[in-house]
């Protein structure tokens, strides 16, 4: 069906709901950006394309839409159909625990483990077992900042701190100063281009965290096409995936304050790290989806005294 025909046989948002989840499962679409499903990733695209809440389809599903609001959805399934681009570069949007950013081709989705362990950790009743007090943090850095989300969640959560945020990538931190004017924390986060902790010499925090490329090559030449439309340089983490959290492992000591801490997230590889690192004692974090993906290392087991 052309265009006028789908926006003249579909009228509701259960209609173009039903017909995004049948035209991506014949596409044989990929998901992984913040959906697992193509019902999900249909009722995303939908549902942030016409501003509604995007974990609130079921009151909207008989909704007769307007046709200027139907033209728009044919158009969006048929651009994911075809482009195979993650929904959140269509909409140009994307959340973490509900919190809205925005993304295009230059960041990665974000969908890092790191936001849901800050809300978890910090919004739950017995406040956090072992990450510092947020009031007492009172400087902060996010490391691979990419879109900045985490930089602007550890505005959000500790409101006393400087945060700084790094990215090597120009491009990246163009993004992230819209989130951060969006966000209004533009005064309290500080950008810095470079990699990983070469532009903060002599800076140390109370806090670092990073959820750096970690992607091993076998993995990436194997990425299906809604993977290859981001930046391949968010994603490359070398052979095995941990050359830069290795980097970040040896460095982190320098740039931490006695009673810091470094929170890492590295998605696999907990038993090389604690092969390599022996010496160390990781806390590894468990998050939804799972037990080892991320850790948190006091600065006293790095060293810092």
């Amino acid at each position: 069906m052309n265009h006028d025909e789908i926006t003249n046989e579909l009228v509701t948002l259960r209609d173009y709901w039903r017909y995004a989840i049948s035209r991506f499962n014949a596409a044989g679409l990929s998901f992984g950006h913040g959906t697992t499903t193509a019902g999900d990733d249909a009722a995303y695209l939908l549902l942030d394309t016409l501003e509604l809440p995007i974990d609130a389809l079921d009151p909207f599903l008989d909704a007769r839409l307007l046709p200027a609001e139907r033209k728009l959805l044919a158009e969006r399934i048929e651009t994911r159909v075809t482009t195979r681009k993650p929904s959140s570069y269509i909409t140009g949007r994307a959340y973490i625990q509900g919190v809205r950013f925005h993304v295009d081709e230059r960041v990665i989705v974000p969908r890092s483990h790191l936001g849901e362990i800050l809300f978890s950790e910090y919004l739950g009743a017995q406040g956090s077992t072992f990450l510092p007090d947020p009031m007492a943090v009172e400087s902060a850095v996010d490391i691979c900042t990419g879109s900045g989300c985490l930089a602007v969640l550890a505005a959000k959560f500790f409101p006393n701190a400087a945060v700084d945020a790094v990215d090597l990538s120009a491009d990246a931190l163009e993004v992230a100063k819209l989130n951060l004017a969006e966000h209004d924390v533009a005064d309290q986060v500080t950008l810095f281009q470079g990699d990983l902790f070469t532009p903060l010499a002599g800076r140390r925090y109370d806090l670092i965290i990073t959820n750096p490329p970690y992607v091993d090559h076998a993995a990436l030449a194997a990425f299906p096409a809604e993977f290859r439309a981001e930046p391949e340089m968010a994603h490359d983490g070398g052979e095995d995936g941990l050359d830069l959290v290795r980097t970040i492992l040896t460095q982190a000591a320098d740039h931490l304050n006695p009673g810091g801490g470094l929170l890492c997230e590295i998605g696999s590889g907990r038993e090389i790290l604690e092969e390599e690192f022996p010496h160390l004692e990781f806390f590894w974090v468990e998050t939804a989806e799972s037990q080892d993906a991320v850790f948190w290392i006091t600065a006293e087991a790095l060293g810092v005294v």
